[in-house]
C-alpha cells in the first residue's frame, strides 16, 4: 500500500484570533509527531492553491470574489465563529488545491490512499457562505473534481465528525453519483442531519444521516460503520472513497461529547480500508476537518495513517451498541431499508 500525505506550513498561516480553537497548533502538533519518526513510510504530496475555477465547481463565484477581498486584512468576521486573518484566504485556496492533489494520486495508481492534513476546514461550507469554521468545502471540491475532469462515476464520502456535514450534504443532495454518509451528533451545531433527510429528486437515498446523541464509544461507531456503511457502500459500489475526517468525536475533545479512544479511530480507519479494498481497489481519501484536542488529535491520526500504510492493530473492538443507540439507528435503518440491502 501507498499511503500519501499533503502537508505544509502555509496551512498555518489562517489564524480566526487568540484563543479560538480552531488554531494552527492542531497540525503544529501533528507535525511534532510525524517528524519524530515512523514506523511506516508515507508519500509527500504537494500542495498547490486551487484554481477559482475549481473553487466555483461548489462555491458561487460571487462569494469566492468576496472571501478574495478579505487577503491581507488583519480580521475579517464571516459569522459567529468563522473569521479571516491576512493570508486565511491564500491558505484556503491551498487546502482545497491540496485536496484536489490528494485525490488525483489516490486515483492514478491501484493500492494508494492518502491523508491530506489541511486547514482551514471544509464540511460546513455553502456555496455562498462561510460557516463553522469552514470558507471552501475542500471534500466537495474534490469530489466535484473526481467526476468532471477524472471521470469518476460514483463516490462515496464518509463525513465521521462530530458536527453535521450541511455543506457537503446540500451540495450533492439531488444527486444519484455521490451518496453521502454521515455520523454526528444530534441535536448539535449546526441543526442539520435528521435521519428523514435522505436526497431529493434522483437523489432519494444517496443521503445518508445517522445522528446520534452525546456519549457515543468505539463499539457504537464501529458497529454503525459495519452494520449500516458497509452493505450501503458494497451496493452502491463507489469507484472512489472520501472521509471528512473530524476528530472531535474523541473523548475529551473540548466541542464534541462523544468517546471514541485512539483504537475507535484505528478501528474506523480500518473499516474503511476494507470497504474501499471492497469496492474500488482501495482509493480512500481522508481529509482532516475538526478536532480540538490537540494532544488527542494528533496521536489519533498518527493511529489513522498507520492504518491506511497497512498496519493492523492488534487490539480487537467489539462492534457492540447501547440499548440507546439502536433506539437512535433504529428509524435510520428503517427508511433507508427502503433503497438498501440493511
Amino acid at each position: 500500500m501507498s499511503t500519501g500525505i499533503v502537508r505544509d506550513p502555509r496551512f498555518n498561516d489562517h489564524f480566526m484570533g487568540p484563543g479560538h480553537v480552531e488554531c494552527p497548533e492542531r497540525l503544529e502538533a501533528i507535525a511534532d509527531i510525524l517528524d519524530a519518526g515512523l514506523d511506516f513510510s508515507l508519500d509527500r504530496i504537494e500542495a498547490r492553491p486551487a484554481s477559482s475555477d475549481e473553487i466555483a465547481y461548489i462555491h458561487a463565484p460571487e462569494y469566492i470574489d468576496f472571501l478574495s477581498h478579505t487577503r491581507g486584512r488583519a480580521h475579517v468576521q464571516l459569522d459567529p465563529d468563522t473569521a479571516t486573518s491576512s493570508l486565511s484566504f491564500d491558505a484556503a485556496l491551498l487546502a482545497a488545491g491540496g485536496t484536489i492533489e490528494a485525490a488525483d494520486f489516490v486515483l492514478a495508481g491501484p493500492g494508494r490512499n492518502a491523508f491530506a492534513l489541511v486547514r482551514p476546514p471544509g464540511h460546513h461550507a455553502e456555496r455562498g457562505q462561510a460557516k463553522g469554521f469552514c470558507l471552501f468545502n475542500n471534500v466537495a471540491i474534490a469530489a466535484e473534481h473526481l467526476v468532471r475532469k477524472r471521470g469518476v462515476r460514483r463516490i462515496l464520502i464518509a463525513d465521521w465528525d462530530v458536527h453535521h456535514g450541511n455543506g457537503t450534504q446540500n451540495a450533492f443532495y439531488s444527486r444519484n453519483d455521490i451518496l453521502f454518509f454521515s455520523t454526528h451528533r444530534f441535536p448539535f451545531y449546526p441543526g442539520s442531519g435528521r435521519w428523514d433527510e435522505i436526497g431529493a429528486g434522483e437523489g432519494r437515498g444517496y443521503t445518508v444521516n445517522v445522528p446520534l446523541s452525546a456519549g457515543k464509544t468505539d463499539g457504537d461507531y464501529l458497529f454503525i460503520y459495519r452494520n449500516i456503511l458497509g452493505p450501503i457502500a458494497r451496493a452502491f459500489e463507489p469507484e472512489f472513497i472520501l472521509v471528512s475526517a473530524g476528530f472531535d468525536i474523541f473523548a475529551g475533545d473540548p466541542l464534541g461529547g462523544m468517546n471514541v479512544s485512539l483504537e475507535g479511530f484505528a478501528g474506523l480507519a480500518s473499516e474503511l480500508v476494507t470497504v474501499a479494498e471492497d469496492s474500488c481497489g482501495g482509493r480512500l481519501l481522508l481529509v482532516l476537518e475538526g478536532g480540538y484536542h490537540i494532544e488527542g488529535q494528533a496521536l489519533a491520526v498518527k493511529d489513522v495513517l498507520r492504518r491506511l500504510a497497512g498496519a493492523r492493530s492488534a487490539l480487537e473492538i467489539r462492534a457492540d451498541i447501547s440499548i440507546t443507540t439502536h433506539k437512535e439507528i433504529s428509524p435510520v435503518i428503517d427508511i433507508q431499508r427502503r433503497f438498501w440491502p440493511l
